[in-house]
């Protein structure tokens, strides 16, 4: 009998959970944005992204963020991630993707700001020349 309470033979050794995100990244390697403002990020839709595809750009989360109660109330609801070259990077939300994962949900309603080295921002995930 196994510690689950199993009697069935013992398969392979379990591998190792998945990571939460893609990397830990720490400052922001794509251009700047000119995004500052909540009014300036509320023009970028939120959608649907997934942890493990995120890059975040803090190595660090300050506890105090995570445990908070009411860390959305001054600020925006949804993180702020910013897609460029391919790459989500997490620029601003640490701890709402964290508190994501130790609820056990893989995906994040984030504000996803696609940034093409070709051609200007657009707010709608399209490269404009």
């Amino acid at each position: 009998m196994d510690l689950r309470g199993s009697t069935a033979p013992a398969g392979p050794t379990p591998r190792l959970a998945p990571v939460i995100f893609k990397a830990v990244g720490e400052g922001r390697p794509y251009p700047d944005h000119g995004l500052v403002t909540p009014k300036q990020w509320a023009e970028v839709a939120p959608r649907q992204v997934r942890l493990d595809e995120l890059v975040t750009t803090k190595g660090t989360l300050n506890l105090d963020n995570l445990l908070s109660e009411d860390s959305t109330f001054y600020g925006d609801l949804f993180a702020h991630v910013v897609q460029w070259r391919g790459v989500m990077y997490l620029e601003d939300g640490l701890h709402r993707a964290v508190r994501a994962a130790l609820h056990q949900r893989p995906i994040l309603h984030a504000r996803v700001l696609v940034i093409e080295t070709a051609g200007r921002e657009d707010r709608t995930g399209e490269t404009t020349e």
